[in-house]
C-alpha cells in the first residue's frame, strides 16, 4: 500500500503556517487563503498538509479540493489520503498543473466527472490595459442592496445553473439566499438594474491578502449580445480596487469565447491557467 506518512490533517493551530504558504502566490491561492481568514479550518473546513512549520504544501479538502504548492512527488500521497477519507467532493480546482496531476491519481476512485475543464485562463485586471482598450466603464454598476435580494437570488441561481449544470439548491432557497445576503452586506456583489430586473451581476467570491477574485459574472439572457459585459466588468474592477483589494482576478473557461473577449476588452490580462473538474 502506498505510504501516506507525513500527510496530516491540519488544525486551527496550523492557520498561520497555512496562510504563509498561500501568500507564496497570493493570486493563485486566494480561495484557500480566504477560507482560512474566515476561520473555517478546524471549524468545518478540512485541509491536509506536508511539513511542519513551515508547511511545504497543502490541499484544501472540504466541499472542494484545492491544491496549494504541490510538488509532483507529493501528489500521489495526497491522492491516497483523499481516497482514504471516502468523502464526496463537488469539484477539484486550482492551478492547472497541480489540479490535473491530482485528478489523474483520483479519477479511478471518483468515476467520470460531470465536467472536465483543463484550460481556464487566470486573468488580472490592469488599469493600463483598460486605458489601452479604451473601454468606458458602465457607471450604472453599483454595490447591491438588501432590497435587490428578491431579484438577485434568481439571477445568481440562473448563473450557477448555467455554469455548473444543476441548481444550487433543492426546495427552499433559504440557505442559498442567506449566503447571497452575506455577500451583499459585505459590499461584495455588484449589479446593474433596469427597473426591478437585474441585467448584470458579479461577486467578489474570495478576498484575502489584497486579492479579490471575481466570480458569478452573469448577464441576463435578454441583454446578451449588446456589449454590456466589458464596460460592466471594467466598472467592477474600478469599484473593487477602490473598496476591497489592489489586485482583481478571475478565471474563465477557455471555450467561453464571448466572456474571454469581454474580459480582455475590460482590461483583464492572462497571467496563468486554472483547471476545474466538476464531480
Amino acid at each position: 500500500m502506498l505510504r501516506t506518512s507525513g500527510v496530516r490533517t491540519l488544525s486551527a493551530a496550523d492557520v498561520d503556517d497555512a496562510r504563509a504558504l498561500c501568500d507564496l502566490d497570493r493570486v493563485h491561492n486566494v480561495f484557500v487563503a480566504a477560507r482560512l481568514d474566515e476561520g473555517l479550518l478546524g471549524a468545518g473546513g478540512v485541509a491536509f498538509g506536508l511539513g511542519g512549520s513551515p508547511l511545504r504544501s497543502m490541499v484544501w479538502a472540504s466541499a472542494n479540493v484545492v491544491p496549494v504548492n504541490l510538488a509532483s512527488e507529493d501528489v500521489a500521497r495526497y491522492a491516497s489520503r483523499l481516497r482514504r477519507g471516502k468523502r464526496r467532493f463537488a469539484s477539484l480546482f486550482g492551478p492547472a498543473d497541480q489540479t490535473l496531476a491530482l485528478w489523474n491519481h483520483l479519477r479511478g476512485s471518483f468515476g467520470e466527472p460531470m465536467s472536465y475543464r483543463p484550460e481556464q485562463p487566470l486573468m488580472l485586471a490592469s488599469r493600463s490595459a483598460r486605458e489601452k482598450t479604451g473601454v468606458t466603464p458602465d457607471r450604472r454598476v453599483r454595490p447591491a442592496r438588501r432590497d435587490d435580494l428578491d431579484a438577485l437570488v434568481p439571477a445568481a441561481a440562473a448563473m450557477f445553473t448555467e455554469e455548473i449544470g444543476y441548481r444550487p439548491y433543492v426546495g427552499s432557497d433559504a440557505v442559498y439566499r442567506a449566503g447571497i445576503a452575506r455577500l451583499v452586506e459585505q459590499g461584495r456583489t455588484y449589479v446593474v438594474t433596469e427597473g426591478d430586473e437585474i441585467v448584470f451581476k458579479a461577486d467578489v467570491g474570495s478576498l484575502a491578502s489584497g486579492v479579490a477574485q471575481i466570480q458569478g459574472v452573469w448577464v441576463a439572457p435578454s441583454h446578451r449580445g449588446r456589449g454590456l459585459a466589458a464596460p460592466c466588468m471594467a466598472a467592477v474592477a474600478d469599484l473593487v480596487e477602490q473598496a476591497h483589494a489592489d489586485t482583481v482576478s478571475l478565471y474563465v473557461n477557455d471555450y467561453n469565447v464571448p466572456a474571454l473577449r469581454a474580459y480582455l476588452t475590460a482590461g483583464f490580462e492572462r497571467v496563468g491557467t486554472f483547471a476545474t473538474v466538476i464531480l
